[in-house]
């Protein structure tokens, strides 16, 4: 491993290990418009196998006050095939749960199935995730997520949004409990740093009814 490798893996173990351990010290109201926060890298090391890693922040109340925070580490491997990904992550969580805040330890397992539909290019990743909660009995659940990149360019920066919608199932007597719908535009700021503005609307299941969540998130993504 060369110098400069060492100097790299060190400033990202540093960097997990405050994501990891940092605990929020605020509490929020969740109602109205939302905005989310997140940033992470990528780390190459080698054609077949990727770290990565990602911190997010929500904060609710018109975007005024946090009430989630997550920091979630992968290993990415590449080398099945060209239209697949298969990943393994750890994720850690901390929510407001109305003044309190309640950790939660969630490993996930992720498989990404990649391909074309005419000119659009389509993805599909399954996700399945044991949520070992704080203070709730532990629960399996599945995340399904399809998104479509759009052939189409927008403004001279050639912008290419895309569409995603994801499902979430419990694997107890609840069964679909959620759904998440996003509208995005990636683009890159630099060779090595990639920025994505999207728009969610996540629809919950209550007691009664709905409660939904109106975001926008914005998420900075650096490649190493």
């Amino acid at each position: 491993m060369t110098k400069s490798l060492k100097i790299r893996v060190c400033l990202l173990a540093g960097l997990i290990c405050v994501g990891l351990l940092a605990k929020p010290a605020l509490a929020s109201d969740k109602s109205g418009f939302q905005y989310w926060s997140t940033a992470g890298f990528d780390f190459d090391i080698d054609k077949e196998w990727t770290v990565t890693f990602e911190e997010q922040f929500r904060f609710g109340d018109e975007g005024g006050n946090l009430y989630h925070h997550h920091s979630d580490i992968g290993l990415v491997y590449k080398g099945v095939a060209d239209w697949i990904d298969v990943g393994a992550n750890f994720k850690k969580v901390y929510e407001d749960t109305g003044g309190t805040w309640q950790e939660e330890n969630r490993p996930h397992l992720n498989v990404t199935l990649k391909g074309k539909l005419g000119d659009i290019a389509v993805s599909t990743r399954s996700r399945f995730e044991y949520r070992d909660r704080e203070e709730k009995e532990d629960i399996w659940r599945y995340r399904n997520k399809v998104t479509f990149k759009l052939p189409c360019e927008l403004t001279e920066l050639k912008l290419k949004p895309y569409l995603a919608d994801e499902v979430f199932i419990n694997f107890n007597e609840e069964g679909y409990v959620r759904n998440r719908f996003y509208l995005g535009v990636p683009f890159n700021i630099t060779k090595n740093v990639k920025a994505d503005i999207y728009y969610v609307w996540q629809s919950s299941r209550a007691s009664p009814g709905r409660d939904d969540i109106h975001a926008l998130g914005t998420k900075l993504t650096f490649r190493f």
